[in-house]
């Protein structure tokens, strides 16, 4: 039964801080973690999660807010689990933040909190709603009105999040599901197929691969393949019920296929990068960015960046699979963005966000997309293209300029011959040489993109690095990887990471901007509004309970 936690609402005159000398309750009222309670514990919107619990009348679930702020907390300090609970036990900063007003009690269990992410995955697999996304997104919009920072100008990059996995080799890989097929098989089935099985699980798939030379691959592939189509025809029916063996039959599919009743293995250009990298991790794909090798996932992160704002603040995050281009996430993404800040009239982002899908996305939004580089080679004669009317284009070069006529599926610029005939660029023009002149075919696509990658020249010199600072943005997530590693696996997990820290970074921005400038700390109590209103509702309902306890004890005397 969903229950919301309204107990820290009240204060205990002999609590945690009400107890600590008046030297130490106020520095512990100007601490990080007691501005975090104010901030973010008392504005989780436990509502969210009451689709996670029953409506019948049962045993109610532990503190929502607290288990979220555990988390927000766990990723912005780096925590193991172990030294997450050992910190809300022993650290008095961090119950406070908690909203425990004690040293009694714990608000959750490790089970608990474990049960609890379990059941926002399932959620998540069910619905595809992210409920922790849905925190963030609440959390994010009460920031930016209490900060009144403007939307109207934003700039988006991505990271690779590589997984907690092991990086197997691709014959290290073909091995390794063998021994993990091996494990859960019966006794007597072991004993059955050890022949076929043996070469393999006497030792670990890498001990297997470091006596073999270079020139060997070939033929244990080939062996390989043929094992796993016998495994596939004689072993799979008798466990198609578990798990690895689901896992398995997709390794076979992507390594191997059978031509002519005889197993072929594919060659490694025909191998997709979805194609599974670890049995710990299906989520996990494969690319290769800026000369980086990554198995994992991407985040994509856009913030605010208008100058006149005094801090900025991360509005949205994304998750996806590392194989995903950059422009195709952002078309995913714009429509909940201009939801979320409908002011958004100019974005920033470099040469992989751009494409003609996004182009026409923008266009329909209104939203000047300024791009900071190009992606591939750049022309070396570039036409310009100036929308006049519905049907009508100005399309210049470096010596003239004519209008558009309109063709069955194009427009068309005829450029004068005899000028053309004088341009020493005339052998590397894009325009293509008829009777009546050099023409030039293009579409709105392309006066689209063009109107893009020229973007950034009109608006004024102190805009065009605002990109840049998103970099910035981006370390902040990154300086908590190991390596380039998450901690975690999967994309749901990696999902949990990159909200949490989310609001954590916002937090630390707002919460520097506090400690340096006092007078914002008025603005940010309207962050406070519910939660002061629920708190002076509750205390008017205890205070009027005892008046007529009062009355009554009067009356009686």
């Amino acid at each position: 039964m969903f229950k919301k936690n309204v107990k820290h609402l009240q204060s205990d005159i002999f609590g945690l801080l009400a107890s600590l000398p008046k030297a130490s309750q106020k520095r512990a009222k100007c601490s990080e973690e007691h501005q975090f309670y104010k901030l973010i514990f008392c504005n989780i919107d436990e509502d969210i999660f009451s689709v996670l619990y029953s409506d019948v009348k049962s045993r109610p679930n532990s503190p929502i807010n607290a288990m979220v702020s555990a988390l927000i907390l766990q990723s912005r300090k780096a925590w193991t689990y172990e030294q997450l609970f050992d910190s809300i036990q022993f650290h008095i900063l961090v119950r406070l933040a908690l909203g425990l007003d004690n040293l009694h009690e714990m608000p959750f269990s490790p089970a608990t909190l474990f049960n609890f992410q379990n059941r926002l995955n399932d959620h998540f697999v069910k619905t595809g709603i992210n409920l922790l996304e849905q925190v963030f997104d609440s959390l994010t919009q009460k920031q930016l009105k209490a900060l009144k920072l403007k939307t109207n100008i934003q700039r988006t990059d991505s990271f690779l999040a590589a997984s907690n996995i092991r990086s197997y080799s691709r014959l290290q890989l073909l091995i390794e599901m063998l021994i993990r097929l091996y494990r859960i098989l019966s006794d007597e089935d072991k004993q059955k197929f050890q022949q076929q099985f043996k070469p393999y699980v006497e030792k670990t798939s890498g001990q297997y691969i470091y006596t073999l030379k270079g020139s060997d691959l070939p033929h244990e592939l080939g062996k390989i393949g043929t094992l796993y189509h016998w495994i596939s025809q004689n072993v799979s029916p008798l466990y198609q019920e578990h798990d690895i063996f689901q896992i398995f039959e997709q390794v076979y599919a992507e390594h191997f296929t059978v031509v002519n009743q005889k197993v072929a293995v594919k060659s490694a250009d025909q191998l997709k990068s979805d194609a599974i990298q670890s049995p710990d991790d299906l989520d996990s794909t494969y690319r290769e960015k800026n000369g980086k090798k990554s198995r994992g996932q991407a985040i994509n992160v856009t913030e605010t960046a208008h100058p006149d704002n005094s801090i900025n603040l991360i509005n949205d995050i994304a998750v996806n699979p590392n194989n995903k281009d950059d422009c195709k996430v952002l078309n995913k993404r714009i429509d909940k963005i201009v939801s979320q800040t409908p002011e958004l009239d100019e974005i920033h982002f470099d040469g992989a966000f751009g494409s003609s899908d996004n182009d026409i996305k923008f266009e329909v939004y209104g939203i000047s997309a300024i791009q900071t580089a190009i992606r591939g080679p750049k022309p070396e004669v570039d036409l310009g293209i100036e929308h006049v009317s519905e049907a009508e284009y100005i399309v210049s070069c470096p010596r003239q300029t004519v209008k558009s006529q309109l063709t069955r599926k194009r427009y068309k610029a005829v450029f004068d011959l005899s000028i053309c005939g004088q341009c020493p660029l005339q052998e590397k023009c894009p325009t293509l040489i008829q009777k009546k002149g050099r023409a030039y075919y293009f579409t709105h696509e392309d006066y689209l993109r063009k109107k893009r990658l020229r973007a950034i020249e009109s608006i004024p010199p102190e805009r065009r690095a605002l990109r840049n600072n998103v970099e910035a943005t981006v370390n902040e997530f990154v300086c908590k990887l190991r390596k380039g590693k998450l901690k975690v696996r999967g994309l749901f997990k990696t999902a949990i990471f990159a909200y949490t820290m989310g609001i954590s970074i916002n937090f630390g921005r707002i919460y520097r901007l506090i400690q340096n400038n006092p007078e914002f700390a008025n603005c940010l109590r309207l962050c406070l509004g519910q939660i002061v209103k629920e708190q002076m509702a509750r205390y008017s309902k205890i205070l009027n309970s005892l008046l007529c306890w009062t009355h009554k004890m009067l009356i009686a005397a």
